[in-house]
């Protein structure tokens, strides 16, 4: 059975910080607007201000659909979703209006400094919680949680370090952009990621504005990236390795080994059935019926 709430119960707020990804989702207004659903999975980057407030740290993407809404006048509408993977089953819904700061801004900078940004984070998310609902979850499927990916922070930090200095090459310095012929605007390394926020994220695929200043700061990106850190597996399984004599594949023998012991017991337990059976101690019936 749903229940809601005005405001976030301690329990939830203490299960909601032990979920490892969540799900954002935004509409334009418009009636052939686009609607908009994204997961969000980068460890500690959801965070609980009170119980009718919460955040989270924006990470760059190839598209910027959740700023455009949240910006878009008369809208800033949002929902995040929360579901169990593993324990017990459970749905939660956050309902609330959206505030955007932009990298680059005091009032990012209030929520996010320089010590524990993370690489690509291009703005804060605030959300105004109005509603809070919970549900059965009984449809959600059991996951096994493995790792987080680090491709994302790791690709990011990669064009931030072009943008701070800490990957030079003897490339010639980019010309300028065509709206920073003036003597106050930046000039972007092309490789930067002030370059691909100038490129991917100004608008949403309705148009709508997306950044409006990230793209343009003087600040220096800095992050919290350990470019030493492990890189998960793309796949955690196992893969079948064919041996060089042609034999069997090795993931196989356990299986095989499973088979035949199943098979020796089922001709050990047959073999006693036909000497009970041989001895008159049991009755072996003429014929079956279903």
């Amino acid at each position: 059975m749903a229940k809601f709430y005005d405001e976030l119960p301690p329990q939830l707020m203490e299960w909601i910080l032990k979920q490892q990804m969540f799900w954002v989702a935004t509409a334009a207004l418009q009636g052939d607007g686009h609607v908009n659903v994204s997961p969000k999975a980068t460890p500690n980057c959801f965070h609980i201000e009170s119980p009718t407030r919460v955040w989270y740290e924006d990470l760059t993407g190839s598209g910027i659909e959740t700023i455009a809404h949240m910006r878009q006048p008369g809208n800033g509408r949002i929902t995040i979703l929360f579901h169990a993977f593993d324990g017990p089953p459970r749905i939660l819904r956050l309902w609330g209006k959206g505030t955007v700061y932009e990298f680059g801004t005091p009032k990012y900078d209030a929520f996010i400094p320089a010590s524990t940004r993370k690489a690509g984070s291009r703005a804060v998310i605030i959300i105004d919680v109005h509603k809070i609902g919970t549900s059965c979850g009984f449809g959600v499927p059991l996951y096994k949680f493995e790792t987080h990916r680090t491709m994302l922070e790791r690709w990011c930090d990669q064009l931030e370090g072009f943008d701070n200095g800490e990957a030079q090459s003897q490339a010639q310095p980019p010309p300028p952009y065509p709206h920073e012929q003036n003597e106050t605007a930046i000039v972007k390394d092309p490789r930067g990621i002030k370059a691909w926020w100038t490129v991917e994220n100004l608008a949403s695929c309705d148009g709508l504005p997306g950044l409006q200043s990230a793209h343009d700061s003087s600040v220096t990106p800095i992050n919290t990236f350990d470019k030493k850190g492990p890189r998960p597996r793309l796949s955690q399984t196992r893969k079948m390795k064919k041996p060089v004599d042609g034999g069997m594949p090795k993931s196989s023998a356990g299986e095989v080994g499973r088979l035949l012991m199943a098979f020796g017991l089922g001709v050990m337990v047959t073999a006693g059935y036909v000497r009970l059976a041989a001895s008159g101690a049991v009755r072996v019936p003429l014929s079956w019926s279903g």
